[in-house]
């Protein structure tokens, strides 16, 4: 009998005290789940456009967008800006519940995606290196990994145990798109959301 009841405690104490750890980790874990993730709105949740064009080449944009925002800190990508726009003038806030979503932080991504800046980006790390390769009047494609160490005048390669200039290859293969490259100008926003998911901003 008493063993039982011993077992039994035991197995009580186990219950709460994994439960506190629950209640201690999750709220921890939730918020970095959601610090994670990256929301991005284009002009395809534009639902209203003003502009204003003045001399000397410049223009106010009212650019009104519907988007969907999570509960708390998060960033938030605003795509499809015009690439002259100076970002110290941009404002942004919400139509919706304007006292409960604030700017915490701004950024213009300008480091805009070419073949160039992508070679830069990959300095330390492992590329694949295609060249044509003839033999008896027929051509095949040769894949070599190479880790690029410089890049600058021209790349230097890391290859095996050798290191290797004036290596021409006909393209190169990346395995994945670095960050904080972009495709197009982008305004970057950290915001702290705590009013509803749809807004219009």
């Amino acid at each position: 009998m008493r063993s039982r009841t011993s077992n039994f405690a035991s197995t009580a104490v186990f219950c709460v005290i994994f439960a506190l750890l629950s209640l201690i980790i999750r709220p921890e874990n939730a918020h970095g789940a959601a610090g994670d993730l990256v929301q991005a709105t284009t002009d395809k949740d534009q639902v209203d456009l003003s502009l204003t064009v003045y001399n000397g080449n410049l223009a106010l944009v009212r650019d009104v967008r519907q988007i969907r925002l999570q509960s708390g800190v998060a960033p938030l990508r605003f795509e499809d800006v015009a690439s002259s726009i100076n970002p110290a003038t941009v404002h942004f806030r919400s139509l919706t519940a304007p006292a409960r979503l604030s700017v915490i932080e701004q950024n213009y991504e300008y480091d805009l995606l070419n073949p160039q800046k992508l070679l830069q980006k990959y300095v330390g790390r492992e590329i694949t290196l295609v060249r044509p390769e003839t033999d008896a009047g027929s051509t095949r494609w040769v894949d070599t990994k190479a880790v690029l160490l410089a890049d600058n005048g021209g790349p230097v390669w890391k290859i095996g145990n050798e290191i290797v200039t004036g290596m021409a290859a006909d393209s190169y293969r990346f395995p994945d798109l670095p960050e904080n490259l972009y495709s197009r100008p982008t305004l970057v926003w950290t915001l702290d959301n705590r009013g509803a998911d749809a807004q219009r901003v």
